[in-house]
């Protein structure tokens, strides 16, 4: 499987949690300990996430690195 299509499902997972969380952009760069626009660009499925990065949220969320991925 290619990068180009996991990283959009990885998106809209991302950005749909963090929206129903009411979880400002800011906050999660700040958990990440990274820039705003390093968050935007993972959130926006412009750079791909590291495995380290990818269980961050996934702890912060509450719910499973393949959830985050698209892999229900």
């Amino acid at each position: 499987m290619k990068m180009e299509i996991i990283l959009p499902a990885f998106s809209k997972q991302l950005k749909g949690l963090r929206k129903s969380r009411k979880v400002k952009q800011e906050t999660l760069a700040e958990y990440l300990d990274c820039s705003l626009r390093q968050y935007q660009r993972l959130e926006y499925g412009e750079v791909n996430v590291s495995g380290t990065t990818l269980m961050a949220l996934a702890d912060f969320f509450g719910v499973t690195t393949d959830y985050l991925l698209g892999r229900e």
